[in-house]
């Protein structure tokens, strides 16, 4: 089972960022889920340079949180897994609108943080202070939200499509793309490698390296810290604003396709985090049945809402 995390290993084995398509393969196998998940890998990389200094480029942010879905359960911060607020369709908001988006449908980090600080997966406060001092040119009238879908084939045949469509219309250069669970890195990679293949450069800001990095995208900006915190630490203004930055500057500067730079900031001066994600070591055989039967629950909910 060389699949399975060790028992009792020290935290200083913890120090590399987590592989998160191993350890979310031991934690469902560990549930009885017998056929583990594919994570897509490609060989080559498109990549779009720059075509204009970056402060003459509009930027669009594409996001994989929810909209809050009235009637839909507790979406706030420290919210459980919650299916219910799940989406299934790309979005757009207005970018200069107080929006309103959760990440309760997703499996970011509930242990280590609470999401309490929609800053730390959506940056469009810190992106609209870059075009006012004019390291961009401006913010696209809108945002756009990415499904969280786990099928390869609709995310690259139906929701990438139809995001490059509509970011197409709004004339934009570049894009933000921010991440939140396993799957949403997944998916961002598959919208990235679709905008830069029409001419539309693209960075990633993100915290699950291996999975980006497996499917391969031009440009990633990986931040070690826990799901849900892909734009910055929660309610530290300057971690937020820094790792904007640097995603920006990685646009400017990447030399070529599969370019990452890691962020030098730290979560925190403990990597118990790192340990404790999908941590299967020393459940019980009758605590991994409750887990398999809670998200089996959430499944079906989110099964009728496709």
């Amino acid at each position: 089972m060389t699949e399975i995390i060790l028992i009792n290993m020290p935290l200083d084995h913890y120090n590399d960022p987590i592989n998160y398509r191993q350890r979310t393969r031991a934690y469902y196998e560990a549930l009885g889920y017998a056929t583990p998940y594919r994570w897509a890998q490609f060989k080559d990389v498109p990549f779009a340079p720059l075509k204009k200094p970056l402060n003459k480029c509009t930027v669009a942010l594409i996001t994989t949180a929810a909209p809050y879905k009235e009637g839909a359960g507790n979406q706030g911060p420290g919210a459980a897994y919650n299916a219910a607020a799940k989406f299934y369709s790309v979005y757009e908001l207005d970018s200069l609108a107080d929006i309103d988006v959760r990440i309760a449908h997703v499996a970011y980090d509930r242990v280590h943080t609470t999401a309490t600080d929609p800053n730390s997966w959506l940056p469009l406060e810190h992106l609209h202070q870059a075009a006012g001092e004019g390291v961009i040119s401006k913010v696209a009238d809108r945002i756009f939200g990415l499904p969280t879908n786990r099928s390869h084939r609709i995310t690259q045949e139906v929701d990438c499509p139809e995001l490059l469509t509509r970011i197409q219309t709004y004339d934009v250069d570049v894009c933000v793309l921010v991440p939140n669970c396993p799957v949403c890195h997944q998916s961002v990679s598959f919208a990235a490698r679709k905008l830069e293949q029409s001419g539309i450069a693209t960075v990633i800001l993100g915290c699950a390296r291996d999975i980006v990095e497996c499917v391969g995208v031009p440009r990633l900006l990986f931040s070690d810290f826990p799901l849900g915190n892909a734009a910055g630490k929660p309610h530290d203004v300057q971690s937020q604003r820094d790792t904007l930055m640097l995603g920006l500057k990685l646009l400017m500067n990447a030399p070529a396709a599969r370019t990452t730079v890691q962020s030098p900031q730290r979560w925190s001066d403990s990597d118990v985090w790192k340990r404790d994600y999908c941590r299967i070591e020393g459940l019980t055989e009758e605590q991994l049945a409750t887990l398999r039967s809670a998200f089996d629950q959430q499944k079906t909910i989110a099964s009728g809402l496709k």
